[in-house]
């Protein structure tokens, strides 16, 4: 039987109960009504008609009148037509006897006398046996209501109990099994798949038990079929990991250790059962590289472990499932070698740019003199190769002078002379040399810089070196008889801003994150366009050494618009 046919049973039977009380109590006031209906028809008629004979009767003592005489006739009569107790009947004859002897009797007072007695006698009699039998009847009424009242109220009190019961029990009967299965469903969620439904029914229930019973199988085989190739998995790729050069911490959503290499142990300095599974913020405490690894910024940091130094760059991976980060993996690569490399580079170029800056100076020297006419005089094709002699050393001299200002910077020398100035005395001294560079394109420069502006704090010879580097980009960059543009204005808080902007041809989008790269060339520039790709490197480095930013806009045929801010003075 299903469950909707079990709950019209249930709510049926409960209608049965309430109809058979109902139809018992209606019964017994039935009963109750016919005793008293029997009561009111026959002997209350009785003792009606013996009264009004009676008050007829006695009326006067002399013989009958008319009017006495209908009066009796016509109850007498209606008595003999409702006798209903036992004995009435020989009364009702007797009297209707002595009554047509009192009728047919004259005058005489003393035999009018006694039949008046003994018809009055008759009359007691019928009244008391009508009496009686009322008495009997309300006795038998009271034993009727009695019993109807017993049996009522123990059939009520039974179907009470069974409706009770029912009520009780029934409602069990369909939250026992939803209670059970979402108790299993719980320890489902808990991957415990050893569940079982015991259901012994034959309705939804028991169809939702065996579908329930079916599915924890399958997903238990299933379980148990993936666990083995998970577990193996899990083993390959930790041996992959113990395997590695780089040290590899796995942290997960909590910043809980869930995993750790060698490599990472013997650089943090503790065991893999002291990391495994603890807090990682809370060993951090007792720990000053992990407190590294999770607060600090930089890539690159410098790391003494297994009796040396060595270097170690920093990467962050986060782990997303479903756009949500569920874990990182900072993985830290051992780059010594490489930075022995780089620091040997750097050395060597700091060293041979040192070095060659002496005799290109003597280069240089040599070529003035020899454009002097008091050496000698040379013709037209010797001063025509002494000036391309003096361009090439020119260019020299620059190339080896960023070199060296790179040099300084990788290794940490870069020394910086702070003082204070206006504004504007920086943007005169860089105009000033790179006006001739710019009368020989016939680009003009159009200086704004307000006089009311605050000092600056910066080193000048370096701030005055960007600001050439970037005039001269845009004048290399620019249209010929076209204007660029020098701005000085406040900018946010208290920064002053330095910005130069061309009308040349742009740069694209995706090179403007470049831009600042050391050796990056922007493609398509001309050979005279083209540098050592160091200027603006250094450049960058000159301005954030200062605690400035500088940066580019740049919309392809429109131009660019390159900018960097100082502090000013407090």
């Amino acid at each position: 039987m299903t469950i909707k046919n079990k709950l019209r049973a249930g709510f049926g039977f409960l209608f049965l109960l309430a109809f058979i009380c109902c139809g018992l109590s209606i019964y017994f006031l039935n009963r109750l009504s016919a005793d008293a209906s029997v009561i009111l028809k026959d002997n209350y008629e009785t003792l009606k008609y013996v009264k009004n004979m009676g008050s007829a009767l006695d009326q006067n003592e002399s013989a009958l009148n008319a009017k006495q005489i209908n009066v009796i006739e016509a109850n007498l009569a209606k008595q003999e037509h409702n006798v209903t107790e036992p004995g009435e009947q020989q009364l009702t004859d007797s009297l209707r006897s002595k009554y047509e002897q009192l009728k047919l009797l004259g005058n005489n007072a003393r035999t009018q006398s006694v039949l008046r007695g003994q018809v009055r006698k008759l009359l007691f009699g019928i009244m008391q046996l009508n009496m009686d039998g009322i008495e009997h009847k309300n006795t038998i009424a009271k034993g009727t209501a009695g019993s109807a009242t017993l049996i009522v109220a123990l059939i009520g009190s039974f179907l009470f109990l069974v409706a009770f019961s029912f009520v009780v029990n029934f409602p069990s009967y369909i939250a026992n099994p939803i209670r059970e299965l979402t108790e299993r469903i719980k320890e489902i969620a808990k991957r415990n798949y050893h569940q079982q439904l015991n259901f012994k029914s034959n309705d939804e229930f028991g169809e939702l038990a065996q579908a329930f019973n079916t599915m924890t199988f399958k997903l238990d085989e299933y379980e148990n079929s993936n666990l083995a190739s998970i577990l193996f998995e899990k083993k390959r790729i930790e041996t992959i990991i113990n395997s590695m050069h780089d040290g590899i911490i796995g942290l997960d959503e909590k910043s809980f250790i869930i995993f750790v290499n060698e490599v990472a142990c013997l650089l943090v300095g503790m065991s893999e059962i002291n990391l495994i599974g603890r807090y990682a913020p809370d060993v951090a405490m007792e720990n000053d590289l992990l407190r590294n690894l999770l607060v600090a910024d930089q890539n690159k940091m410098k790391i003494f472990a297994d009796n040396r130094e060595s270097y170690y760059s920093k990467e962050t991976l986060s782990v997303v499932s479903k756009q949500k980060v569920i874990g990182k993996v900072i993985i830290l690569k051992n780059i010594t070698e490489f930075q022995q490399l780089d620091e040997a580079k750097t050395n060597f170029i700091a060293t041979i740019s040192h070095e060659l800056k002496t005799p290109i100076s003597s280069i240089k020297m040599s070529l003035k003199l020899l454009e002097d006419e008091r050496i000698g005089v040379v013709n037209t094709e010797q001063k025509q190769l002494l000036g391309n002699i003096d361009d090439d050393a020119r260019r020299l001299l620059q190339i080896t002078g960023e070199l060296l200002d790179m040099a300084q910077v990788e290794t940490g020398k870069l020394h910086l002379n702070f003082g204070s100035t206006h504004p504007r005395n920086i943007a005169d001294y860089a105009v000033k040399a790179v006006r001739f560079t710019a009368e020989q394109k016939q680009v003009a420069i159009h200086v704004e810089c307000d006089d009311s502006l605050p000092q600056v704090l910066a080193d000048l010879d370096k701030t005055t070196w960007v600001l050439i580097n970037l005039l001269s980009n845009a004048i290399k960059y620019s249209h010929e008889k076209s204007v660029v543009d020098l701005v000085v204005k406040k900018a946010k808080g208290d920064d002053i801003e330095f910005s130069v902007t061309d009308h040349g041809q742009g740069i694209e989008y995706k090179y403007l994150s470049r831009i600042f790269e050391r050796y990056f060339k922007v493609p398509g520039a001309t050979v005279d366009q083209t540098g050592t790709g160091l200027g603006l490197a250094i450049a960058k480095d000159f301005i954030e050494a200062q605690s400035g930013k500088i940066a580019v806009e740049s919309e392809l045929g429109e131009g660019s618009r390159f900018y960097f801010t100082l502090k000013t003075m407090a």
